[in-house]
């Protein structure tokens, strides 16, 4: 059974925090904020769980939903979480710099009522509104049956995605970005886009917003075949994006969109999908050559963002995934040579959807429209 259940927080009172990148958005009525919060030296998982908790307190945030990335061994160490009512996705994904915790990424709001999606019991979902936007934030989404093939499971998961936001009052076509945490996806990477292909033909997704998305290979705590996230947004203007730099997705079978953008009183955010080193006619570049993989796909996601006149100063959280952790240097040495802006990112190991790329980026950036 699928419920909401409503909650309110007061405003927040400071937008900064030592050690903790903050980025808010503010919109007609509410602000949406992004902490990215990293492992300090010496510090155990816990207590940077802690750090962060203590911050949004501090703030009067109401979480939206925390992406948690770490090692096997630090989520069988975590203790539960401190407010369960908190959606949080968990995925296998070891800090880059030796650390059991890669890093955490909460979404946040100010100033707004929000709501819980709740499905068998579970918090999985948080809506609220702003003037005429409803927006709907989903995390830690699981197949029905953990047991089931790796197909059915991809299904279910899509289903329950398709269960939580018709809870929240809207459609699956109301969906502009998900995230598929997937475990081995090089071994059924092509079966779980012929599942997602098929579902979205039957929800007559192509003949209107193909989501934008993110999938990449992790592991889960719960041994399911994959978990995911999605934003969903009603009473906004949402628009699909090509890449200047890239072939659609689509031509090469998987069913997602290079970039969203909603905009909404004026504010626009872009949501730029999992981007690598893929050249216009599909093809991996530099293959085995990590530091030339980044280049490329930092010029891809660039590109996207000057098409909207938009930088990187403008992001407010990203995530990078590294095939080999040894590579993951590399990310700063890039940005430091390029005299590139600082900007939020957690930085985890994850298998990319090719067995050729070694390194893959996806973030979100707004400005005022």
């Amino acid at each position: 059974m699928t419920t909401l259940m409503t909650l309110t927080r007061p405003p927040a009172q400071n937008r900064r925090c030592e050690s903790i990148e903050i980025r808010s958005a503010a919109l007609t009525r509410a602000t949406e904020h992004f902490l990215t919060v990293r492992p300090l030296p010496g510090e155990s998982p816990e207590q940077t769980l802690e750090r962060m908790s203590d911050a949004i307190a501090q703030r009067g945030l109401t979480v939206l939903k925390q992406t948690l990335f770490a090692s096997r061994e630090a989520h069988a160490a975590l203790p539960t979480q401190r407010c369960p009512e908190w959606p949080r996705t968990q995925v296998d994904g070891a800090g880059c710099a030796g650390g059991g915790l890669a890093g955490v990424i909460a979404h946040c709001v100010s100033g707004a009522e929000v709501e819980r999606v709740r499905i068998d019991g579970r918090v999985v979902g948080s809506v609220f509104e702003d003037g005429a936007a409803r927006f709907a934030v989903l995390a830690g989404i699981l197949p029905a049956d953990t047991g089931a093939d790796r197909s059915a499971q991809a299904r279910s998961t899509l289903r329950q995605i398709e269960a939580a936001v018709e809870a929240a009052g809207m459609e699956l076509t109301d969906v502009a970005r998900t995230w598929l945490f997937v475990d081995r996806i090089l071994e059924w990477y092509d079966a779980l886009n012929e599942v997602r292909t098929r579902f979205f033909r039957e929800r007559d997704l192509f003949s209107g917003l193909v989501p934008a998305s993110t999938g990449v290979g992790a592991a889960n705590p719960w041994g399911a075949a994959l978990t995911c996230e999605a934003l969903a947004v009603t009473g906004a203007d949402v628009s699909a994006l090509p890449s200047p730099l890239q072939c659609s997705a689509r031509d090469y079978g998987s069913s997602f969109s290079r970039a969203v953008e909603i905009e909404t009183a004026g504010v626009r955010r872009l949501l730029v999908s999992g981007t690598a080193s893929i050249a216009p006619d599909g093809r991996t570049l530099h293959v085995g050559d990590c530091a030339a993989q980044i280049c490329r796909t930092f010029d891809v996601v660039e590109a996207l963002l000057q098409s909207r006149s938009l930088s990187l100063g403008d992001v407010t959280r990203a995530i990078a995934y590294f095939r080999h952790t040894a590579d993951a240097p590399m990310l700063a040495d890039y940005l430091k040579a390029r005299d590139l802006p600082a900007f939020p990112v957690v930085v985890a190991q994850a298998d990319i959807c090719r067995d050729d790329l070694l390194f893959e980026i996806e973030l979100d950036a707004v400005s005022p429209g």
